[in-house]
């Protein structure tokens, strides 16, 4: 798609027309820097050249094209002259041959970066044509349509699956279902350990049950007494006793004082209680 296309031709000719008008019809808005030389005769080598090489230098050509109408072999000469030739070879700028008509075949074309069978060819070539161009941009914006389209639609249809699960369409389902398991849970933990209470309770009563039915206190309640000597020994037997020595009579309410009577006496004496 070039911008500015570089046309060397003759002074007002045909060709020059015949690019120029085929060119805009195809692409309206493309741009022409015409220079006119004299395409036969002895200036017409060094004049070609010399507007080649300036269009060379140009940085905004985009092509440049050479244009000559057909004529004799002895007018088409200066298109394959050695100089021109290795101009056209060494320029930088990619040139378009229209010299002649179809059957002319002057060495410029055998080193120019494409050859066109005339002028009007060359002007059709250079750039693309606009109702192609035209049609092919609106088949590019069908097909874009088409498939954002469907991609809109297939995107759509994910999301709609999605929003359709129970996840989604009712979110708070499964919450309050494990809230429901949650407080089942915690019932029967409640329950578990208020059974676990109980029979701990329970066994704990039997065995106070148990260390009350066993201590010396329950014993004493029931009439029995512990008799012990100062240093708070427990006297078992007689033998553990000698007459007179101070002992301690210990009942359910308290504890006194006794003696030890004689063993012909009428037993022990009470000193009184504590």
């Amino acid at each position: 798609m070039p911008d500015t296309i570089g046309l060397v031709t003759g002074r007002g000719s045909a060709a020059q027309r015949d690019v120029l008008e085929n060119a805009r019809r195809r692409w309206p808005a493309v741009q022409f820097e015409l220079v006119e030389v004299a395409v036969q005769g002895p200036q017409a080598v060094q004049q070609v050249r010399e507007a080649l090489e300036h269009l060379d230098r140009q940085p905004h050509i985009d092509v440049i094209v050479i244009a000559r109408g057909g004529g004799s072999l002895e007018d088409l000469l200066p298109f394959s002259d050695e100089s021109l030739v290795r101009a056209v070879a060494a320029a930088r700028t990619p040139v378009i041959s229209a010299i002649g008509h179809e059957q002319d075949a002057p060495l410029l074309d055998l080193v120019a970066d494409y050859r066109a069978l005339t002028p009007t060819d060359a002007g059709k070539r250079v750039v693309p044509d606009i109702t192609e161009q035209r049609t092919l941009i609106d088949g590019l914006r069908r097909r874009g349509t088409r498939a954002l389209s469907h991609r809109l639609d297939r995107e759509t249809a994910t999301l709609q699956a999605l929003r359709s699960r129970p996840v989604l369409a009712a979110p708070l389902t499964d919450l309050d279902r494990r809230g429901g398991e949650i407080a089942d849970w915690r019932a029967r933990a409640r329950r578990c350990l208020a059974g676990r209470l109980d029979a701990a309770s329970t066994d704990l009563g039997h065995t106070l049950a148990r260390v009350r039915a066993l201590s010396p206190a329950a014993t004493l309640e029931r009439g029995y007494a512990v008799v012990q000597r100062r240093d708070g020994h427990v006297v078992r037997v007689t033998d553990d006793v000698t007459t007179g020595e101070d002992l301690h009579v210990r009942v359910s309410d308290g504890r006194f004082p006794v003696v030890v009577a004689p063993s012909g006496g009428s037993g022990p004496s009470a000193g009184g209680a504590s």
